[in-house]
């Protein structure tokens, strides 16, 4: 049976999208406590999981998210394929504010936040995660075709650098992120597939560009009243494209 966890989600929750809804209130784990309660309900007959990320008032910076608890809540409820949404930082010109990206790969550039459930290992039984392709693959390429359907302006793959926050980049530092190879930034992404990896459930995430953080000489340095003003401008095709995933999932995910 399928189950769709989404991680972000805001809008989903709308009594004309979401049939059935309920509510689960999980006060811990064995990994603590997740960021919020679990909205439940189904989407054209498909179970989903809403979690907010950073708390229902956005009250949780990114380095204080339980990403651990969260994806262990999700997967105690029977979830099995997370779809995360997150807002980014365009590193390439080609990147408008409002793109989608559709990621395939990440680099972790976080430093004080834990980003693996193992603090030890059974005695001769280490675990290494792979993790050369971060993103599932099958629910890539869902959200691609959701896309494509809605005649969304998006970007099939992009490598993502989730960095520590919750300040943004220094102009130096986001010059060295492009040479580096990243085509988006955001602080979130990179700890959240890790842990679905160790944990085995199949994620994907889908990132819009909100501006282009402080690279571009001749755009003004990213700040929060940009970034709302784009969200908000975009929230309903953001809700649009989760809809239509959750749609599709049953077409492509047996």
């Amino acid at each position: 049976m399928i189950k769709i966890g989404i991680i972000g989600g805001t809008g989903l929750d709308n009594p004309e999208i979401l049939k059935n809804p309920g509510e689960i209130e999980i006060e811990k784990t064995p990994y603590g406590k997740p960021s919020s309660s679990l909205k439940t309900g189904d989407i054209d007959g498909v179970d989903v999981v809403l979690l907010s990320r950073h708390g229902k008032d956005h009250t949780i910076p990114p380095s204080e998210v339980n990403y651990i608890a969260n994806i262990y809540a999700l997967k105690k409820q029977g979830v099995t394929h997370i779809i995360a949404t997150t807002a980014c930082g365009s590193l390439r010109e080609e990147i408008e504010r409002g793109d989608f990206v559709i990621l395939d790969q990440y680099i972790d550039f976080t430093r004080k936040r834990r980003n693996s459930i193992y603090k030890t290992f059974e005695p001769k039984k280490p675990v290494h995660t792979p993790m050369s392709d971060p993103f599932d693959c099958r629910l890539r390429k869902t959200l691609i075709e959701a896309a494509e359907e809605l005649k969304l302006k998006y970007h099939d793959g992009g490598t993502v650098i989730t960095i520590e926050g919750p300040r943004f980049s220094t102009k130096a530092e986001s010059k060295m992120y492009r040479i580096w190879g990243a085509d988006v930034i955001n602080m979130t992404v990179a700890t959240e597939a890790a842990v679905a990896n160790e944990l085995g459930v199949p994620y994907a995430a889908v990132a819009m560009s909100t501006d282009y953080d402080c690279w571009k000489g001749d755009e003004k340095p990213v700040c929060m009243e940009e970034i709302m003003k784009v969200m908000k401008k975009n929230s309903k095709n953001v809700v649009k494209l989760l809809v239509r995933a959750v749609k599709k999932i049953r077409e492509n995910i047996r």
